[in-house]
């Protein structure tokens, strides 16, 4: 597994149909968020909610906080 972070990543991943999950922070901007999910929700993508922007990243190897991430397989 690998990660995509960040809006323009996330949102690359999701839309070439490469993202088998997306992870979205509950604290990030609904205005950056909402499309995400909305088109995840749409394709079935899972989406698993993070309490924050802060925590998400750590979950994502990274010392900043992410809105948003998306799990590719390693073959991408």
């Amino acid at each position: 597994m690998a990660y995509k972070i960040g809006t323009k990543q996330t949102t690359k991943a999701v839309e070439s149909r490469k993202a088998i999950q997306v992870y979205v922070a509950r604290d990030a901007d609904p205005k950056l968020t909402r499309g995400i999910v909305a088109i995840s929700e749409r394709d079935n993508i899972p989406i698993k909610w993070f309490e924050s922007m802060a925590d998400l990243g750590m979950e994502c190897g990274i010392d900043v906080g992410a809105a948003m991430a998306a799990v590719v397989s390693d073959e991408e």
